[in-house]
């Protein structure tokens, strides 16, 4: 099988070869029609590589040069046979073809979080004034150039309207952030689907990773003192997190609900509640902004105000339970054993689906004010498998 013989253009040499398509042209008219068309908006041309990448082109056979006496020596270019051909095929995948987006502001925006919002606010606001001051030369520019072909109009235009565009997109983006910073975050919102289960019906999600405290321990939360320390210090440490992220970034958020891990060397020690067996990691979910220096700060701020020996079994971790299944539980916590032993007898066998990782519960409500036939509880199992 012979190789393909297809020639590959870049932009600038589809740019170049397009100019010349039109007329032969010696390079400084090839800079000021690029200059005059606003060519650099959308090719990385420059003036210095205008030669270099001409003398690749020749280089290839697809450009040839003279030197006529009526342009004072200047070296005139012109497209041979080959450059025709390639650049009819180049110009028609370039029309056909969607780049993949590639802009520094979404690299920016994914680091976002890293500084505080009145910052992000302050540089998105500056480029949207650098994209409306582009907008108004390119309009400009193209009225000094009236009345223009058809082509060359189009160019105009998609370049004004990439540009707003992005100012639309600038706008919508400072919007979010000053909503955003009037109206607390709250996971449980940000995302709803996996701390609203359904009651009733297992369902089958994928679960991001996520950022939490979390405290280990063992034994029957009902009665172990370990159990009710590590409940007071994980709230403790993250109301002081709350503290400390509004004073450092400018962001705002609700305290999470309190989850737990659940794990024993035989399953069946939760279906009989035999809970003087059962290991548990409790947890509190963080904002996705709250890095490994806050909580720091936060901890020891925590220990200043009220010294509690738990504390400093607080731990800041990355968290990711992948697909899992989970449902909603009302009731009280001894009543589970039903719906996890339809779990783990009927449900995952019938998906073709086994458990990996510990069971995970979330408490949505406040057993202080609720009474345990009203109690929600969200009932999760990482699994693997076909379904």
């Amino acid at each position: 099988m012979g190789e393909s013989t297809e020639v590959r253009l870049t932009d600038a040499e589809l740019a170049l070869v397009g100019l010349l398509a039109e007329q032969p042209r010696h390079g400084y008219r090839l800079e000021a029609v690029i200059a005059e068309r606003g060519m650099r908006e959308w090719t990385s041309l420059g003036f210095s590589s205008i030669y270099y990448v001409l003398n690749k082109l020749q280089a290839r056979g697809l450009v040839s040069s003279e030197r006529p006496a009526r342009t004072k020596g200047r070296k005139v270019y012109s497209l041979t046979p080959a450059g025709i051909a390639a650049c009819s095929a180049a110009t028609r995948d370039a029309l056909e073809r969607v780049d993949p987006v590639r802009s520094s502001v979404l690299v920016g925006m994914a680091n976002s979080p890293t500084l505080p919002p009145a910052h992000v606010a302050e540089a998105l606001t500056l480029r949207r004034q650098t994209v409306l001051a582009r907008i108004e030369t390119i309009r400009a520019t193209r009225l000094r150039q009236e009345p223009l072909q058809a082509s060359v109009s189009a160019i105009f235009e998609h370049t004004i309207a990439l540009l707003q565009a992005e100012a639309a997109w600038i706008e919508g983006v400072l919007t979010h952030f000053e909503e955003s910073r009037l109206q607390p975050y709250d996971v449980k919102k940000a995302l709803k689907n996996l701390y609203a289960a359904r009651s009733g019906a297992f369902e089958i999600l994928d679960v991001p990773e996520m950022s939490f405290l979390m405290v280990d321990g063992h034994g029957d939360p009902n009665t172990a003192p370990a159990y009710r320390e590590a409940v007071e210090a994980l709230y403790s440490a993250s109301y002081a997190v709350r503290a400390v992220a509004k004073a450092t970034t400018g962001r705002v958020h609700t305290v999470a609900p309190l989850e737990a891990l659940w794990s024993a060397e035989d399953w069946e020690v939760f279906r009989t509640r035999d809970k003087d067996a059962w290991g548990w990691t409790l947890m509190i979910a963080q904002p996705d902004w709250i890095t490994f220096d806050m909580v720091e700060m936060a901890l020891a701020d925590a220990r200043r105000k009220k010294p509690m020996a738990a504390l400093r079994h607080v731990g800041f971790e990355r968290y990711r339970e992948g697909r899992s299944v989970q449902i909603l539980h009302v009731g009280s916590y001894d009543e589970e054993g039903p719906t996890l032993e339809r779990l783990h007898k009927d449900f995952l066998p019938a998906n073709a689906l086994r458990p990996t990782g510990r069971h995970h519960e979330i408490y949505l409500s406040d057993t202080r004010k609720t009474p345990p036939a009203k109690l929600r509880t969200i009932l999760r199992q990482p699994v693997t498998g076909a379904a």
